[in-house]
């Protein structure tokens, strides 16, 4: 007899096996081909250049960018990139290997989430963690290694043991909420404490919820968060107290209320829209079923969700003057959850339309994706007419699951399984484009390999005007950083201990053709990205021989 999700909420075998078969396709979908494309400008190869000096120096305490102290970051994110790159070695594999556990993580939790918000029902909880693995946005968390990934499913962790605490008692889920949080602070600071305070908020607003006693176990969470989280920052500003100001005002308020400190600024409405486009086709799945529902048909646990766990949150990160699409990514949770409710609320003639509608977009969006290569030329791309097969495949799968299952299985049943076929052949077909066009994307893996074939790779390289660490990380050696005035280059050296990172960073302006010619003793390679500044052109003058590949021009003698 097939397997029905609309049958009996109690039904065992549509909770953890089917969500253990979905996150080994969605797993196996991220895996293959993973370090098939170097790391990209500028956060992934930031992050992975960080951890490799991290592991070459075996300094764990104080994060260095390109030999220079970098503490715009709490250390976790580049321990955990350490980790893989220990396990997986310094490759792009490592790099990406344990943001994309944790996104596998965070399907996990939401599905435990969703348990005691749907008191129980597995087979709603599921839905939930499908629409979260299948969300656009957490995709692209997954393949773009920054904290994001790593405080979602911290948040989330602490989320999952606050509300189990809350509805069952249990103090190891308050141990789990503290250490969690600990965790998320020591990855991105205050701002880890926004989900799990909304969480907290909407278990009890308005719905009368006997609240729980307060107890030592409190007291030893608490402490728990304090070694875990603070240790670290009161390692730093015990040993100089400027570290205090640093990060109470530039790294928290700064960030928060000035546009210009990051140059991440945009403008108020920014999230509005990014938010609903990244979390396609289900944000529009919410939106119009909420219309439809109103407000007043809503249970008060679903305002709370609909309210605290998403309209606050984004309200916050929208007052931010600095933005990037991955910080709201902690509010998608609340967006599967609340759609997953609407879903199973729904008649099941209307979640037949959603599935057409969304079964029709997605085989589009796979035709258009099959017929990419002969429309790479003027989209400016490079892409080889074998990388049509994948999504060429994908569609025929999605067509024919949709016709064998049309009479076996109900509609949400189907719509998850459409969701997952489609979300794996995504990811499959878009390492081919990654990789054919890593120089569009600002990775500088065919630098590396024209490098390579042209005998210059074991050359010291001065990088000008660009914070270039993608090429440190791939050559595991520090480049010479010329500065010429972009603003990217500046780095922060009021805590360097001493005057060495002058070796690894010069100012051009300050350059003369005596400084020039010292350094072309090295035999080095210049690299630049299009041209030298006008007045600098004396700079590359002197080399004997230039190569090009992409934007980029490399300088040298033989």
């Amino acid at each position: 007899m097939p397997l029905k999700l609309d049958s009996d909420p109690e039904q065992p075998v549509a909770g953890r096996r089917l969500l253990g078969l979905f996150t080994v396709v969605l797993g196996a979908a991220f895996l293959l081909g993973l370090g098939s494309w170097g790391v990209l400008e500028s956060s992934e190869a930031r992050y992975a250049e960080i951890a490799r000096e991290m592991l070459v120096s075996r300094d764990w305490l104080y994060p260095r960018l390109l030999g220079i102290e970098h503490f715009h970051k709490p250390p976790l994110t580049y321990w955990l990139t350490a980790a893989g790159l220990a396990l997986a070695g310094p490759t792009a594999l490592g790099v990406r290997l344990l943001p994309v556990l944790a996104v596998l993580a965070q399907v996990w939790l939401v599905y435990g989430i969703g348990k005691v918000l749907f008191a129980g029902n597995r087979r709603r909880a599921l839905t939930a963690a499908v629409l979260y693995g299948t969300l656009p946005v957490v995709l692209i968390s997954a393949l773009n290694v920054t904290t994001d990934a790593y405080l979602t499913t911290l948040e989330l962790a602490a989320t999952f043991g606050l509300l189990r605490y809350y509805h069952t008692g249990r103090w190891w889920g308050l141990y789990l909420c503290w250490l969690a949080l600990g965790l998320a602070f020591l990855t991105k600071g205050p701002v880890g404490f926004v989900l799990p305070l909304m969480a907290v908020v909407g278990f009890y607003f308005r719905r009368g919820q006997a609240r729980r006693p307060f107890s030592g176990h409190h007291v030893l969470g608490v402490a728990l968060f304090a070694v875990v989280g603070l240790s670290w920052y009161g390692f730093l500003i015990a040993e100089n107290q400027a570290f205090l100001r640093y990060f109470l005002v530039g790294h928290t308020v700064e960030r928060f209320v000035s546009a210009e400190a990051f140059g991440r600024a945009k403008p108020w409405w920014f999230y509005l829209v990014l938010a609903p486009a990244s979390g396609l086709p289900w944000s529009v799945v919410l939106a119009g079923r909420a219309l439809r529902t109103g407000w007043k048909a809503l249970p008060q646990l679903w305002r709370n969700v609909l309210v605290f766990w998403i309209l606050v949150p984004l309200l916050f990160f929208s007052l931010s003057q600095s933005k990037l699409v991955l910080y709201v990514l902690p509010i998608f949770p609340g967006v599967a959850l609340l759609t997953a409710y609407h879903l199973h609320e729904m008649p099941e003639t209307a979640r037949r339309r959603w599935y057409l509608g969304c079964l029709a977009c997605w085989g589009l969006l796979l035709l258009v994706l099959a017929a990419l290569p002969w429309l790479a030329v003027p989209l400016h791309l490079t892409l080889t007419p074998m990388a049509a097969l994948l999504p060429a495949g994908g569609l025929v799968v999605l067509l024919l699951s949709s016709w064998q299952t049309r009479h076996r299985l109900p509609a949400t049943a189907r719509l998850l399984l459409a969701a997952t076929l489609f979300t794996a052949t995504l990811l499959l077909a878009a390492k081919p484009l990654l990789r054919q066009n890593e120089l569009a994307l600002n990775g500088v893996r065919p630098v590396l390999e024209l490098m390579q074939r042209e005998g210059l790779a074991d050359r010291p390289v001065l990088v000008y005007n660009e914070l270039l660490s993608s090429m440190a990380f791939g050559q595991g050696r520090l480049p010479v950083s010329l500065y010429a005035g972009n603003t990217y280059l500046l780095r922060e050296t009021q805590f360097e201990p001493t005057a060495a990172w002058h070796r690894t960073w010069l100012n051009s302006f300050a350059f003369t053709p005596h400084t020039l010619d010292s350094l072309r003793q090295q035999r080095p390679v210049l690299l630049v990205k299009g041209e030298v500044n006008a007045g600098q052109e004396w700079l590359i003058q002197p080399f004997s021989h230039q190569l090009e590949v992409g934007p980029w021009r490399l300088y040298y003698d033989w």
